[in-house]
Order: structure tokens, then C-alpha cells, then sequence
């Protein structure tokens, strides 16, 4: 699988396999975005121990599109205010029916958007 067939799996995907930093040993599967061709995703739960945190610490790590593995570096994206909109339309798009659609707009709120990461698979 390349990065296209990456970006296909994410974008008709609900759920994606995360792994932060080299420590953890399991996938933890959260809800990502495609916009622009790049991959985005927000913490949920705010926790310290979190994906998010570990990759603010190690910004190496892992997605998993079904029983393909991508090395991934996971950064803050420098024009994160700039995809702000297109990012929360993403969410308000791809995760709209039944339970989800309550999530998908708090995860549109300023304390979620703080914490939008950018994955980038590595070659």
C-alpha cells in the first residue's frame, strides 16, 4: 500500500490505528482526517498520557490502514489556524450519523483545535 491508497483508506475509514513513540505496544484506534492530501488528527481526551503528548515528547511513530503499518512523524503543523475550517469540516463531514455527530462537533471546539497534529508518512 502507498501513501495513496494510505490517504483512500483513511479518508472511508471511521477508525485508524495510532501508535505514539516507540514505547507503547499496542494501536489505539482514533479518528483522522485527510485534507489537502495530508493527515490530521485531534486529541479527544486531553490526557497527559496521551498519543498526543507522547508524540509531543517523540514525534515518531505508527498508523495502521487495516494490515498495512506506516512509519509516521507526527508534528504541529505551522498553518493550523490557516486549515482550521477546512480541518473542522473534515470532521463535521466524515464522522456525521448517529453517536458520532455529537463527538465530531467537540472535536471542532478551540480546545481540541490546540491540539491538531499533523502525520506525515515517512518514505
Amino acid at each position: 500500500m502507498n501513501k495513496d491508497e494510505a490517504l483512500h483508506y483513511i479518508k472511508t475509514n471511521n477508525l485508524i490505528g495510532i501508535k505514539a513513540g516507540t514505547d507503547r505496544p499496542d494501536f489505539l484506534e482514533i479518528w483522522m482526517v485527510v485534507v489537502r492530501d495530508r493527515i490530521f488528527a485531534r486529541s479527544w481526551g486531553l490526557a497527559e498520557r496521551s498519543w498526543y503528548h507522547t508524540f509531543l515528547k517523540d514525534s515518531n511513530g505508527y498508523i495502521q490502514c487495516g494490515s498495512i503499518i506506516y512509519n509516521i512523524k507526527a508534528v504541529i503543523p505551522d498553518d493550523n489556524r490557516e486549515l482550521m475550517e477546512e480541518i473542522n469540516q473534515a470532521y463535521l463531514t466524515k464522522y456525521n450519523t448517529g453517536h458520532n455527530r455529537k463527538y465530531s462537533k467537540g472535536i471542532i471546539q478551540e480546545k481540541h483545535i490546540e491540539r491538531t497534529m499533523e502525520l506525515i508518512i515517512c518514505d
